[in-house]
């Protein structure tokens, strides 16, 4: 499950593998990406299980996005605003 590329738009981060796969999960399961701009979004780092930004010294890992585990605390946006 090793990380080949990565990226984000204004509502997903998406995770390409190394076999192919293209992997995505919305922005607001990971507060920290949420709120970050695009610019530092931008900025990644590819680990061996994992993407890493270095500039929020924050990372998720393949296993947890296959698994759709949100980040402790992640609020649906919708949902927050009720």
């Amino acid at each position: 499950m090793r990380p080949v590329a990565a990226r984000c738009d204004e509502a997903f981060v998406y995770v390409t593998l190394a076999d192919g796969r293209e992997i995505r999960a919305p922005l607001w399961w990971y507060p920290f990406l949420y709120k970050a701009s695009a610019k530092d979004r931008a900025e990644v780092e590819l680990m061996f299980e994992g993407v890493w930004w270095p500039v929020m010294d924050e990372g998720i890992s393949v296993k947890s996005m296959l698994l759709g585990r949100k980040a402790p605390g992640a609020v649906e946006p919708s949902v927050a605003a009720e």
